[in-house]
C-alpha cells in the first residue's frame, strides 16, 4: 500500500522513457546488418548515434532530477561505511561497463565499424561485461538512494540488460555460427562461473592495457565532478 500511495507521475515517464530508449536501441541493433547494407557501416553507427545518445541523455538528466520521487523505503545514508562501498560498487562498475574490448575509433566511425567475437580480458570474467556493470551500478546507486523511483528505475535497467544477453547472443550467433557456440562453450554470462567450472582460465596480462588507465582517470574525473554534475542536470527542469 505504501508503495501504491508514494507512486507519482514521474514513475510513469520514466517507465515511458526507459521503454523508448530500449526499443530505439535494442531495435536499431537487430537492424544493423539490413542498415549496413543499405547505407554502410559508419553512416549507420552515426545515425545509431544520433538516436541513442540523445535518448540516453534525457533519461540520464530525468533520473537525476527525479531520483528522490516516490516512497523512501530505506535510509542508509548516514550508515559508516555505506558511502565507500557505493563509491567502491561504482567504480568497479565501471571497469564492466567500459570493456577495454571496444576500438573508440569505430564507436566514433572514424574507422569502419564492425561486430567483433571476443574471448580476451574481461570477457573471461563475463561473456556480457556492460550487463554485469549495469547491475552493479544499479545495485550500488539504489542502496544509496533507496527512493521507490530509483528501484523502479534499476528495475528497468536491469530487464533492459537482461534482454540485450539474449539479444546479443542471437545476434552472435547469427553473424558467428558455430564459431560463437565454441565461445559460449567456453565463457559464461555469470562473472567467473566458468573459470570456476574450468571451463576459462583468466590472463592478468590481458588487462595491461592503456583503455584501462583511461577508465580509472574517467572515475576520478566522475568523483570530481559528480556535484558539478548534480547541479547542471538540476539547472534543466524536467
Amino acid at each position: 500500500m505504501r508503495l501504491l500511495t508514494g507512486f507519482t507521475s514521474s514513475h510513469l515517464v520514466m517507465v515511458g522513457l526507459l521503454l523508448g530508449f530500449a526499443i530505439a536501441h535494442s531495435g536499431l541493433a537487430a537492424l544493423r546488418p539490413w542498415g549496413e547494407k543499405l547505407i554502410g557501416a559508419r553512416v549507420y553507427r552515426i545515425g545509431f548515434a544520433l538516436v541513442s545518445l540523445p535518448l540516453a541523455v534525457v533519461l540520464i538528466i530525468y533520473f537525476f532530477n527525479h531520483r528522490y520521487d516516490g516512497v523512501q523505503l530505506w535510509q542508509v545514508q548516514g550508515i559508516p561505511g555505506i558511502q565507500p562501498l557505493v563509491w567502491g560498487l561504482s567504480a568497479i562498475s565501471f571497469l564492466f561497463l567500459y570493456p577495454a574490448t571496444f576500438n573508440l575509433l569505430e564507436i566514433a566511425a572514424v574507422q569502419k565499424p564492425q561486430v567483433h567475437l571476443y574471448e580476451t580480458g574481461i570477457i573471461r570474467i563475463t561473456r556480457h561485461p556492460q550487463m554485469v556493470g549495469q547491475v552493479i551500478w544499479c545495485v550500488a546507486h539504489t542502496l544509496w538512494i533507496g527512493t521507490s523511483f530509483t528501484l523502479l528505475s534499476s528495475i528497468g535497467l536491469v530487464l533492459h540488460h537482461l534482454f540485450a544477453v539474449w539479444h546479443g547472443d542471437r545476434r552472435l550467433l547469427a553473424r558467428y555460427g558455430e564459431a560463437f557456440e565454441v565461445v559460449k562453450a567456453r565463457t559464461s554470462v555469470i562473472p567467473f562461473l566458468a573459470v570456476l567450472q574450468g571451463r576459462q582460465a583468466l590472463k592478468w596480462e590481458e588487462f595491461l592495457r592503456p583503455a584501462y588507465v583511461g577508465v580509472m582517470g574517467f572515475i576520478g574525473l566522475l568523483w570530481w565532478a559528480h556535484p558539478l554534475l548534480m547541479k547542471g542536470t538540476a539547472a534543466i527542469k524536467w
